[in-house]
């Protein structure tokens, strides 16, 4: 009987072939699993009463949902099983370009790798080009950014890079705005790049599970993200409820693209006919012209929600609540071999978690008050939420008695002041430095108009700026300001003598603004390029010295900025002209007058493209002299 299985096996394996080629309008079959993501969920989070039942519900729930995959040909399902002692709830989802066929394979693939945590863990997600698989012992399905992660590709487009990183970006910003418009929550699309260019081919796609807004959300953060992508030929952003990818090799059948353009204005054209409607059924001229009026004087762009005000907080996640014996234990009981460095709003330890995860401890100074806690949760659980591949992120906290403690990840690298003026100066090359500049804008840019609830950080300096193993910035120490005793100021108070970090409207007359993060950046660039601090002064001879600030200014008026790189660098590794421009840019940020500095989001434009404008070159900073 085996025999002549064996002799058909070719053949039926060719037939096989022959009709996953038709069936695909002749693209030969590809589940597509290249494994981009997986992560187990911490086994402390959660505790099952009966971990044999949980396995079991959990089985249940797998093979549900590749019955439904099967049987009812989807490409997202959901399932739940067991009671509330042993509950097992998971999701799958693959690409909507995908034969049930590849989604099948998809599935398969992804149902071995996740079991691959060790025994105990009560949740674990997987993410392949082809779909994305989940699980948890609680209900997660409304969840969009419990992680929020990119790959890019190492390969550069080929073609101009300008005219390429500007094709993509429009192509990516319609595929985000229609792709919640559409049933099912996805769509894929193309495009060619300008004098016969590559083509770029896009796809995005939300789990079914949230709304509109939140797939939104979720797209914007990870278009944003993927911009560090940008000129590669290819890169992916995913979080726990979407996907967003683009390639110059077609990943998906032409006949599943569509055209973003219309769809991406449709929203706005919609709203404009209405109003004319409503103005020629009313048969009012006076209205039209009233209309008009407003029309011309609306806002430019919406405005900032006010920190004070936290519109669906209670749609916020609550962070994970640590043991404090544990942290304690962790940190060697806050011993100062252990102590990674102090500032404004407290100590910061090194920690190995019984898991033998590391982490970040910070021990933070808080201010004493009735609604202490309160306030402690509300900040703490807001940030908790905020997810930014610029951003540190918050894994966690703990409140003992007056204590109140944070727990973040790990930055190997420590900060960023400490490659500019510790014992590692002159390691970063420029384009290591340039990056960070980059990353930090974005993380800025999302703190200031991408999160729901505006954020302004206060104390951007290097030394609350984190590096990662690839050496990318990790702002830290956002949205604590609220936090800090009314007696200390995270602000320095020594500005007679020094520039320091902060604006000068904030400093003097305490006008807080997103402008002030702003200034603050703008020194920030200037350190970077110069490996020089701030309020570093130097005195040659008889000669008065200059703080950077001012020294840059000087320089940049006499088309010498050169001479204010760092001499560690090797003037072989930068490009002149682009460093000209990164310094022109620190300078647009510490100009004067809050209102002519550009926002965060307008800086990662003006650094992507190659030169600035002539209407965009900076005016002279306020430069306070001592005395």
């Amino acid at each position: 009987m085996l025999r002549p299985a064996r002799l058909l096996h070719p053949f039926f394996f060719l037939l096989l072939l022959f009709w996953s080629c038709w069936t695909l309008n002749v693209v030969v079959s590809e589940p597509q699993t290249n494994l981009l993501y997986t992560a187990c969920s911490p086994f402390y989070e959660f505790v099952v009463s009966n971990f044999t039942i949980f396995s079991e519900n959990l089985n249940a729930t797998f093979r549900d949902l590749r019955d439904q995959v099967k049987d009812q040909s989807k490409h997202f399902a959901t399932s739940q099983r067991g009671d509330q002692n042993n509950p097992a709830s998971s999701l799958f989802q693959c690409r909507d370009y995908l034969s049930i066929a590849d989604c099948l394979a998809c599935f398969d693939v992804a149902a071995v790798a996740i079991r691959n945590c060790s025994a105990g863990t009560h949740g674990s997600r997987v993410v392949y080009d082809g779909c994305f698989l989940r699980y948890e012992v609680s209900t997660f399905f409304s969840e969009t950014t419990s992680f929020n992660a990119v790959s890019c590709g190492n390969r550069s487009a080929s073609g101009e890079a300008t005219e390429f990183t500007s094709a993509a970006q429009k192509l990516l910003t319609n595929l985000r705005t229609t792709t919640p418009t559409v049933s099912g929550f996805y769509a894929a699309s193309k495009t060619q790049v300008p004098n016969n260019g590559p083509t770029i081919y896009a796809f995005a796609q939300c789990i079914e599970t949230i709304t509109q807004s939140a797939c939104l959300d979720c797209l914007n953060a990870g278009d944003n993200n993927m911009q560090t992508c940008l000129p590669n030929s290819d890169g992916r952003a995913y979080a726990a409820g979407c996907f967003i990818r683009y390639s110059t090799s077609s990943f998906f059948p032409d006949n599943q693209t569509i055209n973003t353009i219309p769809l991406a204005k449709q929203g706005s054209s919609n709203n404009k006919g209405a109003i004319i409607g409503g103005v020629v059924g009313a048969a009012a001229v006076v209205l039209v012209l009233l209309g008009l009026f407003v029309w011309i004087k609306r806002p430019k762009k919406p405005q900032s929600v006010p920190r004070d005000d936290i519109p669906g907080a209670s749609k916020l996640k609550a962070p994970e609540a640590y043991n404090y014996r544990d942290l304690k234990l962790a940190t060697k009981n806050f011993s100062d071999e252990n102590k990674l460095g102090e500032g404004g709003f407290g100590a910061v330890y090194k920690g190995t978690l019984k898991n033998g995860k590391v982490v970040a401890v910070k021990k933070l100074t808080v201010r004493k008050s009735n609604r202490m806690e309160e306030e402690f949760e509300s900040e703490v659980k807001l940030i908790s939420n905020v997810h930014h591949r610029n951003l540190t992120r918050l894994l966690g906290c703990c409140s003992k008695g007056d204590e109140r403690i944070l727990v973040y990840e790990y930055m190997k690298n420590t900060s960023l002041d400490r490659f500019l003026f510790g014992k590692r100066r002159g390691f970063l090359t420029w384009k290591q430095r340039y990056d960070i500049i980059v990353g930090t804008a974005r993380g800025l840019t999302y703190l200031h108009e991408e999160f729901h609830v505006r954020i302004i950080h206060r104390d951007i300096k290097t030394n609350n700026i984190l590096l990662d193993d690839d050496f990318q910035p990790r702002i830290a120490d956002f949205g604590l300001a609220r936090l800090l005793p009314e007696n200390k100021s995270h602000v320095s108070t020594r500005l007679a003598g020094t520039l320091g970090y902060t604006a000068p409207e904030y400093a003097i007359h305490g006008q807080l603004s997103e402008k002030a993060d702003v200034f603050s950046y703008g020194v920030v660039i200037l350190e970077i390029i110069s490996g020089k601090r701030s309020e570093e002064l130097k005195v040659h001879g008889h000669d008065e010295g200059e703080f950077l600030l001012q020294k840059a200014w000087k320089l940049y008026e006499k088309n010498m900025h050169l001479e204010l790189v760092d001499k560690t660098l090797d003037p072989n590794d930068y490009d002149e002209e682009e460093v000209k421009k990164v310094i022109e840019i620190g300078l647009l940020c510490t100009q004067a007058y809050a209102d002519i500095r550009p926002t965060m989001s307008e800086v990662v434009v003006l650094l992507q493209n190659k030169d600035l404008s002539e209407n965009r070159k900076p005016t002279m900073p306020l430069l306070i002299e001592a005395h």
